[in-house]
């Protein structure tokens, strides 16, 4: 006899609570090790949750569109139909637990949406780790492609992470064309401006609770608060950038995609500038991965990362980004996928912005404000008037690492690059 919790599972290194978006399971419900029971909302991406374990949904504890906190029972599990009762006076707290006895707290795995498969990542709970079954590890959409060509998946070897049987594995068993990853088949397309998030009809005197990506942003602003941040500004004249942009564009390179390749390439020769504060000392990461700042249509905004963006060529950088924001505002981004920038963009320019300035994320050391490119009035070094595209760019940096030397001169050759040797990015 066991009954099992199942946990709020910690989705990211950030979260303190998730919400229940939907119970994919009902109270009385059998379930499968392996099964999606629940898709959790965490501070930024909706994932799918398995079981590692079968039975019988007894008591759903935490109703979908209610919060609890990260290791708090969401459900309990019965093994057998005749152990439901037993759970839910557990739940009622009607039991003593002489008569309960329960076994070790359910490990579950995340699946963590992507546009291919999906790594399972076993979190651990309050107790030591139950010892898995010989009963492979299957994606959701491997389990359905298995039903769908007859493909037994006990044949399988798994090739996804720690053994997981991935669709690609069945459609290569049942000799059907593997399916290429979104980023490599997306069609290259024109910049994304963030939208708006949608009119909300709100009442006079109304309070509108914080969505949970809201609240993980406020949490971010006030731990920013307690960094000694500076500031520093340039003028970047941008009419040999906004010439390769008009070639590129024809060719599906983003706005998005040069900057982001600008300022990776200008952060090679500064290192500090994209390290970030640890209470050890400076923590240099082994790659620049630029984070760029994208608004949701809910409220509140994202920053998903461009990973080694200094290595990849503006074609790639494109795709990727496309792919990034698709997935960002569906909510299927991977926590690596937003955590992991060394360097944050924010871009207001494309909504006419001229100048602003942007609050540090956690973590980092630093964030560019990029504002509109506009035509100017300029007095030349001849002395002649002339007119000149110009954007104006603003720096925030924490100066416990980085220093007002350090940042001028960065800007100083980012601005350089920009002006002079904008093809350079093409290379």
């Amino acid at each position: 006899m066991a009954i099992r919790e199942v946990f709020m599972p910690a989705l990211s290194s950030t979260m303190t609570e998730g919400k229940i978006v939907s119970w994919q399971k009902a109270t009385g419900d059998r379930v499968e090790k392996g099964e999606t029971v629940v898709v959790v909302e965490s501070d930024k991406a909706d994932m799918d949750v398995e079981t590692f374990y079968g039975g019988f949904i007894a008591i759903i504890m935490v109703p979908a569109g209610e919060s609890a906190p990260v290791g708090s029972a969401i459900a309990l599990v019965a093994e057998t139909q005749a152990e439901i009762e037993i759970a839910i006076q557990q739940a009622k707290g009607n039991s003593p637990a002489a008569a309960t006895p329960t076994a070790a707290p359910v490990a579950i795995p995340v699946v963590l949406p992507t546009a291919t498969e999906t790594p399972v990542t076993t979190l651990r709970s309050d107790s030591a780790q139950p010892t898995r079954s010989e009963r492979p590890v299957v994606s959701p959409r491997a389990r359905k492609l298995a039903k769908e060509y007859g493909v037994g998946l006990e044949t399988l070897t798994g090739t996804g992470p720690n053994g997981r049987i991935t669709a690609d594995d069945v459609t290569t068993a049942a000799g059907k064309p593997v399916v290429a990853p979104v980023a490599a088949i997306t069609p290259l397309a024109a910049p994304i401006a963030p939208p708006l998030a949608p009119p909300t009809i709100v009442l006079p005197g109304q309070v509108v609770p914080f969505t949970t990506l809201q609240l993980a942003v406020n949490r971010n602003m006030v731990a920013s608060l307690s960094v000694p941040t500076f500031r520093v500004g340039y003028t970047i004249e941008t009419n040999n950038l906004d010439k390769i942009y008009k070639q590129l564009k024809l060719k599906g390179v983003t706005m998005t995609a040069l900057l982001a390749k600008a300022v990776a390439m200008t952060l090679q020769k500064y290192p500090n500038v994209n390290a970030s504060y640890t209470d050890a000392g400076v923590r240099h990461p082994s790659s620049i991965n630029i984070a760029v700042a994208v608004s949701m249509p809910d409220g509140g905004l994202i920053t998903p990362v461009l990973q080694n963006a200094d290595k990849l060529d503006l074609y790639s950088l494109s795709r990727m980004w496309k792919d990034l924001v698709d997935r960002a505002r569906s909510k299927q981004l991977q926590p690596q996928e937003y955590t992991s920038g060394t360097f944050t963009i924010s871009n207001l320019g494309m909504l006419g912005v001229d100048r602003f300035d942007a609050i540090l994320p956690p973590g980092t050391g630093a964030i560019l404000a990029v504002g509109a490119s506009n035509p100017q009035v300029v007095a030349t070094e001849d002395g002649s008037i002339a007119i000149r595209r110009q954007m104006q760019v603003n720096m925030t940096a924490d100066h416990r690492i980085i220093y007002g030397a350090d940042a001028a001169s960065f800007l100083k050759d980012l601005a350089l690059l920009l002006q002079t040797n904008p093809q350079s990015l093409t290379l």
